[in-house]
């Protein structure tokens, strides 16, 4: 995820200025949200190392409690002496990501500009030439000739026998059925684990892709405002198959980027959200997807809990799609409001409406909402890899939520890929009653040793817990569906040992599998520098989309039943 620090900074000042004006205003709102549901946050920076290292070695809860903020004193407690080992996880990753985030962004800054430097001058000879000529080609970012260093260690662009997707998506039906043939599967698939890699790509890239390579008609790239981090932080993008009665809509979120502190520390935080009947849910990816913002808890009472009336969801809160639109429902509060409440009657104080409507929630939402009304058959499928995997399945759970069903009633699919864990069982089962009948709509598609799948650590005592059906691929590239990936914390002498050995082997393949498979298989140089770094770090090599892109296309053909376009 990109930072538009300077953009965010000005216009945050320009959104709380005119709440500020009506601040006086706001008690009858605070009155309102004094009941607050649980919710548990570790901060990292409350507590010292002298705390941490009586935490780590002798159990102490008192010292473990110092990095903990809840909603009860109990919860506190109880969460650092009953998940004491995840929280020190979580801690100590944090710590040393916060102590490398500045280094890390720097150097992925130089990384970028060097690998672009080498791509558009033509490799190294083509750079030392241009050089003794004078022609030495400059790289500018947010062009469409940038690509991201996730590009870079993957080049492909194109789908998987496209024409086949296309094919597809033209003569399907409404119906149910069972999708058997191989290329079906395989091109669908593809499509998805695509979109979830173009999105690390700046907005020219993403467009220049869809429409010359893919064919496909490209409806918007967003830049959302994420409330904690007080930056543009979250992209995502969406498309259409063609621009006029597409039968698909895709949204595909950013995930993790490789030197973005923020995604890394979004993805090792333990903090939850406890939501009435839906569960406990992870804080930072609500605050990525713009549900509020842990600085002031209500905020996600605010936006989850339906305890705005204004900002509410179609103004009969029935989801339907032939109500009035957001923006029209919005503008007719505003009418009837009198000059002097204005500011706080669609916005929490502390979460003004005009930062509300850049979340990526609200922009995403608003904008299915009207592609669906306008193409009459469209299905939507939603995707990402990484991070952007666990907003993929956590946009839908606030539809159902939010009582979204016409929208819901649309929904052809989610596809994650390396996806972390998103909240615990209650939040399964809730979703799970949503999206596996009456034939499953959630795929989870996890690689090998992949490390992120299994964050936040989870065993039969801790808290968070994957659903939906998952598909499995070992480093042979062989599926497997099951309920969880196997070694599901890959803690343990025997994992690790496992893990590295396996790191090994994929540093060999990587030299062999373009003479195995085809060229279009053949890994680039970077791709191998990061598989010879994975010897040390075998799970963060794993998690590369190359791995996922691979197993798509070369995973062993099995039967997955599925809705239909």
């Amino acid at each position: 995820m990109s930072t538009k620090k300077i953009e965010g900074t000005v216009f945050m000042a320009a959104a709380t200025s005119t709440a500020t004006k009506f601040e006086n205003n706001t008690d009858d709102q605070e009155k309102s949200e004094e009941s607050i549901t649980n919710y548990l946050i570790v901060r990292p920076e409350k507590g010292g190392m002298l705390d941490l290292l009586r935490y780590l070695a002798w159990a102490d809860i008192g010292s473990g409690v110092r990095f903990l903020e809840s909603s009860e004193e109990g919860i506190m407690g109880e969460e650092a002496g009953d998940h004491r080992w995840i929280i020190l996880v979580s801690i100590i990753a944090r710590k040393i990501i916060s102590l490398f985030g500045k280094p890390l962004e720097y150097t992925g800054f130089v990384v970028d500009f060097f690998l672009n430097l080498l791509f558009q001058n033509g490799g190294i000879m083509g750079l030392f030439l241009n050089f003794l000529q004078g022609k030495v080609v400059i790289p500018q970012r947010d062009t469409e000739t940038f690509i991201s260093s996730i590009g870079h260690l993957d080049g492909r662009i194109d789908l998987y026998r496209a024409e086949n997707l296309l094919e597809q998506i033209d003569h399907s039906v409404s119906a149910e059925k069972t999708i058997t043939e191989e290329i079906g599967n395989r091109a669908h698939m593809d499509l998805c684990i695509m979109a979830s890699k173009l999105a690390y790509e700046n907005a020219k890239v993403v467009q220049s892709i869809v429409v010359h390579h893919w064919k496909m008609h490209f409806v918007d790239f967003y830049n959302c405002w994420n409330d904690f981090q007080k930056e543009f932080s979250t992209q995502v993008f969406i498309l259409c198959d063609k621009p006029k009665d597409a039968n698909l809509i895709l949204i595909s979120f950013r995930g993790t980027e490789p030197f973005d502190s923020y995604d890394w520390d979004t993805d090792f935080d333990y903090s939850w959200y406890e939501i009435p009947k839906l569960g406990k849910v992870h804080m930072g990816f609500l605050e990525a997807l713009g549900l509020g913002n842990r600085d002031d808890t209500t905020t996600f009472q605010y936006l989850l809990q339906m305890k705005n009336p204004n900002f509410n969801h179609d103004h009969e809160g029935s989801g339907s799609l032939l109500s009035n639109t957001d923006s029209d429902m919005e503008q007719n509060e505003l009418d009837r409001s009198s000059d002097s409440d204005r500011a706080t009657a669609v916005g929490h104080k502390n979460f003004p409406l005009e930062m509300v409507k850049k979340t990526a929630y609200y922009t995403v939402r608003k904008k299915l909402k009207s592609l669906l009304v306008e193409h009459k058959n469209a299905k939507f499928i939603v995707t990402g890899h990484s991070l952007g995997g666990a907003l993929a399945i956590l946009f839908p759970s606030v539809l159902v939520l939010h009582q979204q069903m016409d929208v819901m009633k649309r929904l052809l699919g989610v596809y994650t890929f390396g996806q972390p864990r998103i909240g615990n069982r209650q939040l399964a089962k809730f979703m799970e009653a949503h999206l596996e009948y009456p034939v499953p709509k959630y795929f989870r598609v996890v690689y090998s040793y992949d490390l992120v799948p299994r964050l936040p650590y989870d065993d039969k005592t801790f808290l968070y817990k994957h659903f939906g059906v998952c598909l499995y691929y070992n480093s042979l590239y062989i599926e497997q569906k099951v309920d969880e990936e196997p070694d599901p914390n890959l803690y343990g002498l025997r994992n690790v040992i496992s893990a590295h050995l396996n790191a090994l082997w994929e540093l060999i393949r990587s030299f062999i599998i373009g003479y195995t498979h085809g060229r279009e298989y053949k890994e680039s140089w970077f791709m191998v520098l990061v598989r010879i770094m994975g010897l040390a770090l075998p799970g963060i090599a794993a998690h590369c989309p190359t791995d996922y892109v691979n197993s798509v296309r070369l995973g062993k053909e099995r039967v997955v039943q599925m809705s239909s376009f």
